[in-house]
């Protein structure tokens, strides 16, 4: 099985898709003649021209209100937001109309609409470039919010995403970009939308992530292996609709949790877990839920401060530590 790159597995799914169905187009800003600004969409003007890659001004409201009238008619448009910090520009098109139409037209129109937008920071790309708000599209009823970790499963709900005839919204993340993973060569495969994964069988505690915060999950969950700490990694990979089931599954048998997620803590995708943890498995629980996420404060510029600011490998370990000691971080 090869070893691509995540970048790789979205470029090859777009190909893929625009060259399977004739309905497939792309729009965003530099997607085409600059050939996206992470390099995703490289190639594919060349080879589909400019009616099915289709470069938007900087109007993110307007290219994606285009596209919500265009899925209306019958085609599958997928637009890339250049960072999710932008998305805000187009948050009416998406939550007042995108995601209700199916709805308030009685089911007579559908929009199979995808938004691509990378989420989180990277370096220092201060305040307004390192947010992440995919909680504010998992709160709306209407869309379906999915967020891969790997190259595989990037491709593989890119796929989902873009056959779906509801509206999806893409989380992907800048620290993935070049994260390699095995992806089949030639399969049709597809992800599930609305399956999360038990990425790591574990039988001391279970901690539930999604996109870069499972890879650093994984990475703990190896490191800890060596103290004899047997960690169960729970990759959520679509945020709405939520897998309530597999995350209570495996509290049935750990007995112990930790969530961990970039965003901020209060009101973010971790409170939506530990609440369903607490209703639907507090039974199974040998001790209080652990958190963590991203500290409460714009992201500052500085590097050594932008990098504390961040949820990291030390305290996912030192939440795990004090889930397994049964006590609560104060």
């Amino acid at each position: 099985m090869p070893v691509i790159t995540y970048r790789q597995a979205l470029n090859d799914t777009l190909g893929e898709e625009l060259a399977r169905d004739p309905n497939v187009l792309l729009m965003g800003e530099e997607i085409g003649v600059f050939q996206g600004s992470y390099r995703v969409t490289e190639g594919l003007l060349q080879e589909f021209g400019p009616k099915r890659v289709v470069d938007a001004p900087i109007a993110e409201e307007g290219f994606v209100g285009l596209a919500t009238g265009a899925a209306m008619l019958g085609l599958r448009p997928v637009v890339e937001i250049m960072t999710i910090n932008f998305i805000l520009v187009a948050v009416d098109q998406i939550v007042n109309h995108a995601s209700k139409i199916h709805y308030m037209f009685g089911g007579q129109v559908r929009v199979p609409l995808v938004v691509r937008t990378p989420s989180g920071g990277i370096g220092q790309l201060a305040a307004t470039h390192s947010q992440s708000f995919e909680n504010w599209f998992a709160y709306c009823p209407g869309l379906k919010v999915v967020a891969p970790s790997t190259p595989y499963d990037a491709k593989g709900l890119l796929r989902s995403a873009i056959r779906d005839d509801d509206p999806v919204i893409f989380i992907e993340s800048l620290a993935l970009y070049d994260t390699k993973g095995d992806v089949p060569d030639g399969e049709d495969y597809t992800v599930p939308i609305g399956v999360a994964e038990v990425k790591r069988e574990g039988t001391d505690v279970t901690v539930v992530s999604y996109s870069r915060m499972t890879v650093i999950t994984m990475q703990v969950a190896q490191r800890l292996e060596g103290e004899g700490i047997s960690v169960e990694v729970v990759d959520l990979r679509t945020l709405r609709p939520l897998d309530r089931s597999t995350i209570v599954n495996s509290i049935k048998k750990t007995n112990r949790a930790v969530v961990i997620s970039e965003d901020w803590r209060s009101y973010g995708i971790g409170a939506e877990v530990a609440a369903t943890i607490q209703e639907e498995a507090f039974d199974y629980l040998d001790a209080p839920v652990q958190r963590v996420a991203g500290v409460e404060a714009p992201l500052p510029y500085a590097a050594r401060l932008s990098q504390a600011s961040k949820p990291g490998a030390p305290h996912l370990i030192e939440a795990i530590h004090n889930v397994l000691e049964g006590t609560r971080k104060q």
